[in-house]
């Protein structure tokens, strides 16, 4: 970091101005007064601006010394605070682990794949949310412990990435309590009647979901895509449209969003990996979570519902049928 000024020529002018002269502020450093006037001319040179003025027997900040006071009571009421907190950092021990969430990973999922390393007495997690080529480029330069990706990353020859299936979940379809009776009426074939949302085609589940629908054959009545996964459950529990999503996350659709579910898909699952970067040490948790295997899917929460019920459980603000 290159700087235009010296922080021990700012100190001892942060001394002169709480002092209120150049003798007092030399007495209480302990220095020659000269020394001391020395060091605050060679501030103001380096500023480029005169930051005292001479006040009766002391001194006085002019509009430019406030500012610099401003700013100087602010580094070293910090620069004070640094001893403790080096003292706090060593006596409490902290297991950091830094991680990154791709767009198409629901937030309870995310939540899910991180349980085994979540009991962690110590643990200081911080979880961010990008794209997923910015996600690899932080795992590489080490900015980042692991990515969360519904896709398995394809090899990349600069970067030594390592990758492993987490979990897999079914994946089954659900809808808001005004298009559930329609959407449950011959169910899949419903699905070419009611409007459908639909995560965009580079998203692992739209994979699979484009031959799901050719081998039921039926032609989806598209009326929406989505690139984030939230998004895209929030629109559909607004009355958009009926849409798919992970059983792993049915729990919290129902109770949050006020939705039901219609039906499975069968033969459609929705794989969560794990990528870290290759180290020759690796992070404790992430080899953890490699220890694990892969989380189990678990049961269903819940069985298909009437749409009667549905309206029941759903919040008032989320079973507002849309506008007309």
């Amino acid at each position: 970091m290159s700087l235009d000024f010296s922080y021990r020529h700012l100190y001892y002018f942060w001394v002169v101005a709480r002092e209120g002269g150049i003798s007092r502020a030399a007495a209480r450093l302990g220095m020659a007064v000269q020394t001391v006037s020395a060091q605050v001319r060679e501030l103001e040179r380096e500023l480029g601006h005169a930051l005292l003025r001479p006040a009766g027997r002391g001194v006085a900040l002019t509009e430019a010394g406030e500012a610099a006071m401003h700013q100087a009571d602010l580094i070293f009421q910090l620069g004070e605070q640094l001893p403790e907190r080096v003292r706090g950092a060593a006596t409490q021990p902290v297991r950091r682990l830094q991680v990154g969430v791709g767009g198409g990973v629901p937030k309870l999922v995310t939540w899910r794949l991180l349980q085994p390393v979540l009991d962690e007495p110590d643990l200081r997690l911080k979880v961010v949310e990008q794209p997923v080529d910015d996600l690899l480029a932080d795992l590489a330069l080490h900015r980042l412990d692991l990515a969360l990706v519904d896709r398995a990353p394809a090899p990349h020859p600069g970067l030594r990435l390592r990758t492993w299936l987490l979990g897999v979940s079914p994946v089954a379809w659900y809808a808001p309590p005004a298009l559930l009776e329609a959407a449950q009426a011959d169910f899949p074939r419903s699905l070419a009647r009611v409007p459908v949302l639909l995560p965009l085609p580079p998203a692992t589940m739209r994979q699979q979901l484009d031959p799901w629908f050719e081998r039921e054959g039926v032609r989806p009545r598209i009326a929406g895509e989505f690139e984030d996964s939230a998004l895209l459950k929030t629109f559909g529990a607004r009355g958009l449209g009926v849409f798919p999503a992970a059983e792993w996350v049915e729990e919290d659709l129902l109770a949050r969003y006020g939705v039901c579910r219609i039906g499975g898909c069968a033969g459609v699952d929705e794989p969560f990996h794990a990528v870290c970067a290759e180290r020759s040490v690796p992070h404790p948790l992430v080899a953890r979570l490699m220890a694990s295997g892969p989380v189990e899917a678990g049961p269903v929460l819940s069985a298909p519902c009437r749409a009667g019920s549905a309206r029941r459980r759903a919040s008032p603000r989320a079973s507002a049928r849309p506008p007309r």
